[in-house]
C-alpha cells in the first residue's frame, strides 16, 4: 500500500474540521509555522495542502494576514 503524501493528511484533517463546524467561514487557519509544527511537516507540503484547498474554494488568503476559511458558494 503507498504511503499517503503528508500534505493530503492535512488536506483532508482541514477539509473535516470544516465540514465539521469546527472551523467556520471567516475563521483564520493556524500559521505555516503552526502547521509545520503540528503535522511535522515541511514547508513545501504546508504550502501544497494550503494550494489545493485554495483551489477547491475552501479557503482564501490575505496577503500579510493570513489564510481563512472561505463561506459556501450560494
Amino acid at each position: 500500500m503507498p504511503i499517503e503524501p503528508i500534505y493530503t493528511r492535512i488536506v483532508a484533517d482541514i477539509r473535516a474540521r470544516i465540514a465539521s463546524g469546527e472551523l467556520k467561514p471567516g475563521d483564520k487557519l493556524p500559521s505555516m509555522a503552526q502547521l509545520r509544527t503540528q503535522y511535522n511537516a515541511s514547508n513545501t507540503a504546508v504550502r501544497n495542502a494550503m494550494l489545493v484547498l485554495r483551489e477547491a474554494g475552501l479557503t482564501e488568503g490575505h496577503q500579510g494576514k493570513g489564510v481563512y476559511v472561505r463561506a459556501p458558494e450560494a
